[in-house]
């Protein structure tokens, strides 16, 4: 039966450390999901509700963006995926009755894992200026809150107006529909602290900002390289396609600085096999150097340059541009160099080698290990030119596969989120509407904190996520968003993002996707797209958590309507009635989305157009694919410093904490640990067991602490360690970002331990 919310904040400071486990899934996972989902839900409620996750006619997950196969097991969910669904569709309420007993700042005081598993938000809630509580709100009086500290703005550009990856296409076009209307491209999300770097990787050199293959190209591809992911945490869903791979004669490349259980062997929890035994899913581990991809790949094309007949000539004869140049980089990579920046051997190197070359149709999949470091997009664009030499994108079986965090965030970009629009984009949208948008660029989330810490931007309002534990720089997040005149969180439930507040504060409580959506004009769905270009419908069956919420699009109809008043060129009042309504100007907006309505009510909805991989046409400034050569780059660490990544323990999706455990790295009972090389340790005179405060290294001199990390001895790759995000955040300067795509480089932070003083 479910269980009443934690009272208190777990102890945890001495975790409990065992063995790493070997393979993920299998019984334990399903016992675990089990648990987790009784406790919030009870025991009726997890059956009716599981059964109907990434089914057809059910509601999609509100976790990953991992796409669903043309046929669906009975439980097409995974353990995370469980969880995010059961913290949804929990029976535990968080109501004004519980905002009186709590001030903001006791629960400032409280972990973001305790405010987590208090529930579901039931009522809208304001803290007025100067108040230690928030208060219950009508609705009406929350947007004419926010139509107020709007208009007393000097400019449309002091208002910020984030999107979380959760967000569903209708909601996320009305979103941007509506601040582009106000005046401002001030549209922040949750891809420029992720896959920013991949999509400004690949849209200069393949012409679009996504992945090029579908899930029928895993099974049917030679060669799958996974770099810089881990899919048994973060994806654990994408086994099952490694596995039915694996069956067809595929080849695994693990590049990682850490060795994780998902991609060691997947039991798979759908088959009697995969329970027993499972099935191994690595050929080649290369434990890499954290940041040494770069330097892999560009040795690589040397060597398939050197290689006869490795080159597909017709295809880089027809269809690219840049060869020679990229050539003549390639050639120059030096093998001692790369041995330096990736830590692999020569022999590893040259197997890794033979693999490529024995393949015709290889994939790159990554995730944040490419694209958090100040060179990830030359990086990326270094992986696509390893798939151009060898012809593979536009063929099946082959190309690359960014593999996207957030459930919807790939489709949010689609719908207009992004705060560097496209014109042709612009153009559509003042075709259809007849307002004119705006042309300035606008912030994303690193310039968008400046912004609120400088007191150029006053007012932030953010469609779900958790802004404040999501970003870099802790300290300076959360000074920033203490300047601004107003803070207003769309949420489902309680985050740290609303404990750290402007002046003055809401928190509008939504409906989640496992609720049915009921408007005047009748029931609602939504559509979201997954990590490969598929969009589909999403209907939510459970009564909604509380009378008093509201979906997002009526919240952003409502909005625009409080905010922009009559002389608004928009129909909202027609667009909360009837999504449909939405969907028809999307239709006419976006390529890709002729008939939406009617293709979208198809089983399984439709696949989106992609030149690249459909016909081989690269829409690139060139016309063609782009061959680029940068120079190499890898982290450089001064002596008795470590390179720090953060991660994810497997309890945890994003900034929300299910548990305090990371059961296939044998953590438990707590999340301030650190990840250190043994033979890093016994130099550095840290035992295992030992409590050390984390400060990080960067050029502007200040000193940013993370207190209190038990070291435990982890076979990482030399030199490299490991913590948990959130909790590390802090140590991530704001201005630490990727060249091009300005996203935090969070997974190659300097640090030095220091004996803590809890020690």
């Amino acid at each position: 039966m479910a269980t009443r919310p934690p009272k208190s904040d777990p102890v945890q400071d001495a975790p409990q450390v065992a063995v790493p486990q070997q393979a993920a899934a299998g019984l334990p996972a399903i016992g675990h999901t089990l648990r987790v989902a009784q406790r919030q839900m009870g025991v009726r409620r997890t059956a009716l509700t599981l059964l109907r996750v990434n089914q057809k006619d059910g509601f999609d997950c509100p976790g990953c963006a991992w796409p669903e196969p043309e046929h669906r097991h009975a439980a097409e969910f995974c353990e995370n995926g469980a969880k995010a669904v059961a913290e949804e569709a929990t029976l535990r309420r968080v109501t004004p009755e519980f905002f009186a007993e709590h001030s903001v700042a006791g629960l400032a005081n409280r972990s973001g894992y305790w405010l987590g598993q208090q529930g579901r938000l039931t009522h809208p809630m304001y803290l007025p200026e100067g108040a230690e509580h928030y208060e219950p709100v009508s609705w009406e009086r929350a947007f004419g809150i926010v139509a107020e500290e709007i208009a007393a703005l000097g400019s449309p550009d002091e208002a910020v107006f984030y999107t979380s990856g959760r967000t569903s296409n209708e909601a996320a076009f009305l979103y941007q529909l509506f601040a582009r209307e106000l005046g401002t491209n001030n549209l922040p999300d949750c891809s420029n602290m992720c896959h920013e770097s991949s999509g400004s990787a690949l849209n200069e050199t393949i012409g679009i900002g996504k992945g090029s293959v579908l899930l029928e190209d895993l099974h049917k591809a030679d060669l799958i390289i996974v770099a810089g992911q881990n899919p048994g945490t973060n994806h654990p869903r994408m086994l099952s396609a490694l596995e039915k791979a694996k069956a067809g004669g595929a080849k695994i490349i693990s590049v990682n600085p850490l060795p994780e259980a998902g991609l060691g062997r997947f039991k798979n929890p759908q088959t009697p096999q995969g329970m027993l035994r499972g099935t191994a899913l690595t050929d080649l581990f290369l434990q890499i150097r954290i940041g040494g991809d770069q330097a892999l790949f560009r040795l690589l094309n040397r060597l398939v340059l050197e290689t006869e007949g490795a080159v597909d000539q017709d295809f880089v004869d027809t269809h690219t541009h840049g060869f020679e140049e990229f050539a003549a980089a390639a050639r120059a990579a030096d093998w001692d160099e790369t041995l330096t920046a990736t830590g692999l051997t020569r022999a590893e190197i040259e197997e890794a080698l033979r693999m490529v070359l024995a393949s015709e149709r290889t994939i790159v999949c990554w995730a944040m290990g490419l694209t958090q470091h100040k060179h990830s997009v030359p990086t990326i664009r270094e992986v696509v030119n390893l798939l151009l030499l060898r012809g593979a994108i536009g063929r099946p079986g082959a190309g690359v596969c960014p593999v996207r965090g957030h459930s919807n965030v790939q489709g949010d970009r689609t719908m207009g989120i992004f705060e560097r629009p496209a014109p042709a984009f612009l153009d559509a949208l003042e075709k259809e509407f007849g307002f004119a948008p705006p042309r300035e660029h606008g912030y994303d989330v690193v310039r968008a904190i400046g912004a609120l810490r400088d007191g150029d931007a006053k007012v932030f309002f953010a469609m779900g996520g958790n802004f404040v534990a999501a970003s870099p720089d802790t300290e300076v997040t959360e000074a920033a968003m203490r300047r601004a005149r107003l803070t207003v969180h769309v949420s489902t439930k309680l985050n740290r993002s609303h404990v750290v507040t402007g002046a003055r504060a809401l928190i509008l409580p939504t409906l989640g996707r496992t609720e049915r959506d009921v408007q005047s004009g009748g029931e609602q769905f939504v559509t979201v797209e997954d990590s490969m270009g598929m969009v589909h419908a999403s209907r939510g069956r459970l009564e909604p958590a509380s009378p008093m919420l509201l979906s997002e699009p009526a919240i952003v109809c409502r909005l625009a309507r409080g905010v922009l008043g009559e002389g608004s060129v928009v129909p909202w009042a027609e667009f909360e009635r009837d999504y449909a309504a939405i969907r028809d100007r999307i239709a006419r907006v976006i390529p890709g989305f002729d008939d939406f309505n009617a293709r979208v009510a198809r089983p399984g909805g439709f696949t989106l157009p992609h030149a690249p991989r459909d016909e081989r046409r690269f829409p690139t400034a060139t016309g063609k694919a782009n061959f680029t050569a940068a120079p190499v780059e890898y982290p450089k660490l001064p002596e008795g410093r470590l390179l720090l990544q953060t991660l994810r323990s497997h309890d945890q999706y994003n900034t929300t904490i299910y548990g305090l455990d990371d059961r296939y790295r044998g953590i438990r009972n707590g999340r301030r640990v650190v990840l250190v090389n043994p033979e890093d340790a016994r130099e550095l005179g840290v035992a295992d067991g030992s409590y050390v405060d984390l400060v990080s290294e960067w050029r502007d001199g200040v000193e940013r602490r993370a207190p209190g990390f038990r070291v435990v001895h982890y076979p990482t790759a030399r030199g490299c360690a490991a913590a948990y995000y959130p909790e590390t955040n802090v140590l991530v300067p704001l201005d630490a970002t990727a060249d091009t795509s300005n996203t935090p480089a969070s997974k190659s932070v300097v640090v030095r331990l220091e004996q803590s003083a809890t020690d």
